[in-house]
């Protein structure tokens, strides 16, 4: 079954919401305008149960089928946006100066949008489909807080299913692995306390930025000789603040970096290497070295059955040959993880075409994508709630 009529039709309306959006971008939980925006849709489509304010700004519908099953299955779309300064000269660029949709959560807030509209016209399906519109996925946990107002319980859901743009993908296809298909993103902040003076007399400092040009490097031999070399790991060390001016060595230095694994042991190696190494070499110039390690959302993680379900729906909409059921995963991280412990479910990417990357001030989701992403919806909600 292609692109289903439907969803086609809808494709110009659908786009006219996701250029609105596009054009007045929020951040993290201060979604307030899409969320009202998403729950006004919600109502004129006539969706059963709307309720607004689960982890603090997300909006959950839910849409009742023909039938009187009470299995319930989550589709979810994130809406936040960017601290981003767009240049893409779109007629519907950003029109909030230092805020854009740089990831295409317009895109994704609109398709669900478009599936509701579908679903809440036939209702061909038996048991409750919950329309999740998440805020803060960009780095504020808002599938934590969500799940942590109960919504999961509060809906009775089974089954949850994520799905996100990807750029380099062509639209009209499709891609998905079982297992981790996109990583934890781990953070650290190493303070090193040494001796400052001056910088003809080292020999009287413990040279803090010394011992942490050590540790750059240093770090690396966990994923070189500590990790399982087909255990995929990155760990990069992104910042490096330390000194005033050229003739003092300082007190202290600050190094920050990030974590990124695709296994439970893995992101726990490297966490106790880690501290290890940090402890150690700091010992061994007789400084002191602290160590904030702080987990992030979890791996995302696809689970086996449900993820299969996606790939079979995926190649009735566009055919076999355009889904990519072993993608490599992704090295970024996804806090859909979060949905994906608490409940079995699959995350899959669609096809962006030849944009520029996520996360680029250059970047604009392809509406063309859209009735793609509406039949995907619609398909999964149908056949996984089949009479």
């Amino acid at each position: 079954m292609p692109i289903l009529n439907r969803a086609a039709e809808l494709q110009g309306e659908v786009t006219e919401w996701r250029r609105y959006l596009h054009e007045n971008p929020e951040i993290l939980y201060e979604v307030d305008n899409t969320a009202a925006f998403v729950a006004a849709k919600l109502q004129e489509f006539g969706v059963d149960e709307i309720v607004t304010g689960i982890g603090r700004t997300g909006v959950v519908g839910i849409i009742r089928g023909k039938g009187t099953s009470n299995r319930t299955i989550g589709l979810r779309a994130d809406m936040d946006a960017l601290p981003l300064a767009e240049i893409t000269d779109k007629p519907w660029a950003s029109k909030t100066a230092g805020k854009m949709h740089a990831c295409g959560h317009d895109g994704h807030t609109s398709m669900l949008l478009g599936a509701a509209k579908y679903l809440a016209e036939t209702r061909n399906f038996d048991g409750n489909v919950a329309l999740i519109f998440q805020p803060a996925e960009e780095g504020g946990a808002g599938a934590l807080a969500m799940i942590e107002d109960g919504m999961i319980e509060r809906f009775g859901i089974d089954e949850v299913y994520g799905m996100h743009n990807m750029p380099g993908i062509p639209v009209g296809q499709f891609a998905i692995r079982k297992g981790g298909i996109m990583a934890a993103p781990d953070r650290f902040t190493i303070t090193i306390k040494g001796r400052g003076g001056h910088a003809a007399q080292p020999h009287r400092t413990i040279d803090p930025i010394f011992i942490g040009s050590q540790l750059v490097g240093s770090l690396q031999a966990i994923a070189a000789r500590n990790a399982d070399p087909v255990r995929s790991i990155v760990i990069s060390v992104t910042r490096f603040d330390a000194g005033t001016t050229h003739n003092i060595i300082p007190d202290q230095a600050v190094l920050m970096g990030t974590v990124r694994t695709l296994s439970e042991e893995t992101r726990d190696l490297a966490e106790n290497r880690i501290h290890q190494i940090v402890e150690g070499i700091a010992a061994a110039h007789g400084a002191e070295a602290i160590v904030d390690y702080e987990r992030k959302c979890p791996v995302t993680f696809n689970h086996d059955q449900e993820t299969q379900h996606a790939i079979h729906v995926a190649s009735e909409i566009v055919g076999a040959s355009n889904i990519d059921s072993e993608v490599d995963p992704s090295m970024a991280g996804e806090d859909f993880a979060f949905m994906l412990k608490q409940r079995p479910g699959a995350f899959i990417f669609i096809g962006n075409g030849d944009t520029a990357g996520l996360h680029n001030p250059r970047y604009d989701f392809d509406d063309e994508a859209i009735s793609y992403g509406i039949s995907y919806w619609v398909r999964l909600a149908e056949q996984r709630l089949s009479e």
